[in-house]
C-alpha cells in the first residue's frame, strides 16, 4: 500500500513532518503528512492588521508576482506539479489525459489580462486600491474601500482549477488564507504554495498563504480554527453534509461564503431540428456540456429539453438526435473528456432496468463509453440525479415552458440553443433559480469576471469598509421635520 507525504505550507515555511496518517478516497492510498492540531497556532494569523504588508503592495504589483508564478506551473518543469498530477490519476474523477490537460492550463488562472479583468468586472480595481468617494444626498460624502479578511478555503477537488482559482483571489483581495485540500486532491494547492515558496518564501503573498490537509469532521482541528478571534470568513466547496457541519461554527465574526454542488441542463430550441446538418452541429455542441471534464464538474450538462415535440415524428426526431449525441460524446478528444473508469453501480443498475423494462426510454450505450438515455414522454428519468460517467437524457418537450418549470434553485448553468431563444428565457429562467446561462458548448469554458453561483463570490470575500464625513449643519437629525407643523397643530 503506497502512501504519499502531504507537507504543510505556512506562511513560506514547508513542514514535511510524517506523524499523521489519513486514508485517501480509492485505491488503497494512504496519505501521511504533519499532524495539523501540532501546528495551529502558526497556521492562524493572530490579528487582521497583520495584513498591513499587502497593502505596501499595488494592484501592478500582485499581477507582475502571479504571472510569475504562472509561468512556473508547467508539469513537465515543476516537480510538484508532477507528484499532484501523479497522484491525481489515482484520486480523481478525471482520467489521466484529461488530467493531464487540467495541469498543462494551469497557469491560464493566473495570466495577467485574465486576472486585471476578472478583478474589475467583479470587485473593481479602484475599490481595492483606495478609499472611493462619493457624495451623498443631503450633503457630505462616503468613501468606501475593499480590505482582505483571514479566510478558511474548504476546496473541492474535482478539478484542480479550483486550487489555482483559490490562491489568485486570495492574492487579489489581499487577503490572508488558509486552505484546506480535499482527499481527491490533496496536493495541487500544495504544488502552488511550494512554487510560491521557492519563488519569493518572504513575498507577502507568499506570506499570507497555508495550505493544509486535514480530515473534514476533525473537532481537534476546528473546534480551535473556526473562531472569530482566528478567521472572519470560510469559503465552503461542498456538499449537504460537509456545509451543515460547518454551519454549526458559524457565529458573529465569521461569514459563511457556500459554493456547494448543483446540477445543469441544457434547453434547446426548435431551430436545432431544421435539418440534418444543424442537428449534428448542435449535437456535437452538446457534447461538449455533457462530457468535458467527464460530466465530473456542476456545469455539466445531464438533463437536456428538445424542442422536437412529442408526437410521433417528434419522437422519432429525439431518437435520432440521441443517436448523433452518443456519437458526438464518444468522439471528443481525449484531452477533454474520455471514457470513465468505471460506471457507478446505482447508475448501471438504473440503466440496465430501462433496457429490460421500460418502453418509455431508449438506452443508447451506458457503459464506459458514456451513453444518452432518450425520454419517449416529456419527463426526465427519475434517477436523473445520478446521471454521471458522460451518461445525459434527452427529454423530448412541446414547448420550451416546460423545460423552465424544471429549473430550481439546485439549477447552476443551462446550456441554450439558439441564442435567440437564451435572450426571450433568461428572466423567467433567473425567476425559477437558474444561476447561469451559457451559449451550447461552452459550458465548460466559464468567465472568470463573473459572478459564480448567483453571488459575487470574491466581493463577499472582501470586508467592506465605510468612512461617513459630514459637518453639523448637513446632520438630518438637527433639521425640522416638514411635518412638525402636523403635529404641533
Amino acid at each position: 500500500m503506497q502512501a504519499y507525504v502531504i507537507p504543510l505550507v505556512i506562511r513560506g515555511r514547508v513542514i514535511d513532518e510524517q506523524d499523521g496518517t489519513f486514508t485517501g478516497r480509492r485505491d488503497g492510498l494512504v496519505f501521511r503528512g504533519p499532524a495539523v492540531h501540532r501546528h495551529l497556532a502558526e497556521l492562524v494569523e493572530q490579528s487582521s492588521s497583520r495584513l498591513s504588508d499587502l497593502y505596501r503592495l499595488s494592484f501592478d504589483e500582485i499581477l507582475d508576482f502571479l504571472a510569475e508564478l504562472g509561468s512556473r506551473l508547467a508539469p513537465d518543469q515543476n516537480p510538484y506539479l508532477r507528484q499532484a498530477l501523479e497522484l491525481s490519476i489515482r484520486t480523481s474523477g478525471l482520467t489521466e489525459p484529461t488530467l493531464r490537460n487540467c495541469y498543462e492550463t494551469l497557469g491560464h488562472f493566473f495570466d495577467r489580462d485574465i486576472v486585471r479583468e476578472s478583478v474589475e468586472n467583479t470587485i473593481g480595481i479602484a475599490n481595492l486600491e483606495r478609499w472611493v468617494e462619493r457624495p451623498v444626498e443631503g450633503g457630505g460624502r462616503v468613501a468606501v474601500r475593499a480590505f482582505g479578511a483571514r479566510a478558511v478555503h474548504v476546496i473541492a477537488g474535482n478539478v484542480p482549477g479550483i486550487a489555482a482559482l483559490t490562491i489568485v483571489r486570495n492574492a487579489v483581495t489581499r487577503s490572508d488564507a488558509i486552505v484546506k485540500t480535499p482527499s481527491n486532491d490533496p496536493l495541487t494547492a500544495v504544488a502552488i504554495a511550494r512554487t510560491m515558496v521557492d519563488m519569493a518564501p518572504d513575498h507577502p503573498l507568499t506570506r499570507h498563504l497555508s495550505v493544509a490537509y486535514w480530515k473534514g469532521g476533525d473537532g481537534e482541528i476546528e473546534d480551535r480554527l473556526y473562531q472569530p478571534q482566528n478567521i472572519e470568513k470560510i469559503v465552503a466547496w461542498g456538499g449537504l453534509s460537509s456545509i451543515s457541519h460547518i454551519v454549526k461554527y458559524l457565529q458573529p465574526g465569521i461569514d459563511l461564503i457556500t459554493l456547494d454542488p448543483k446540477l445543469s441542463s441544457t434547453i434547446i430550441g426548435r431551430a436545432a431540428f431544421a435539418n440534418e446538418a444543424t442537428m449534428r452541429s448542435v449535437a456535437a455542441r452538446l457534447a461538449l456540456d455533457i462530457g468535458v471534464f467527464n460530466q465530473e464538474a456542476c456545469l455539466n450538462a445531464r438533463v437536456v429539453y428538445a424542442e422536437c415535440g412529442t408526437d410521433e415524428p417528434g419522437l422519432t426526431l429525439a431518437d435520432r438526435f440521441g443517436a448523433m449525441v452518443y456519437d458526438a460524446i464518444r468522439a471528443l478528444p481525449h484531452h477533454l473528456s474520455t471514457p470513465s473508469r468505471v460506471v457507478g453501480e446505482d447508475l448501471a443498475a438504473e440503466l440496465h432496468a430501462l433496457r429490460i423494462n421500460s418502453a418509455w426510454h431508449k438506452v443508447y450505450g451506458g457503459d464506459t463509453e458514456g451513453g444518452v438515455i432518450v425520454s419517449l414522454i416529456d419527463e426526465p428519468v427519475d434517477f436523473a440525479s445520478l446521471l454521471a460517467n458522460r451518461v445525459a437524457n434527452i427529454v423530448p418537450i412541446d414547448d420550451p415552458s416546460v423545460a423552465v418549470r424544471a429549473v430550481t434553485a439546485y439549477t447552476q448553468t443551462i446550456g441554450i440553443y439558439p441564442e435567440s431563444l437564451k435572450t426571450d428565457l433568461r428572466d423567467e429562467l433567473a425567476l425559477h433559480g437558474a444561476q447561469r446561462l451559457v451559449s451550447l458548448g461552452t459550458a465548460a469554458e466559464p468567465i472568470l469576471g463573473a459572478p459564480q453561483d448567483s453571488i459575487e463570490a470574491m466581493r463577499r470575500m472582501c470586508k467592506w469598509i465605510v468612512d461617513e464625513s459630514r459637518t453639523v449643519d448637513e446632520l438630518r437629525m438637527l433639521r425640522p421635520s416638514p411635518y412638525s407643523h402636523r403635529s404641533a397643530s
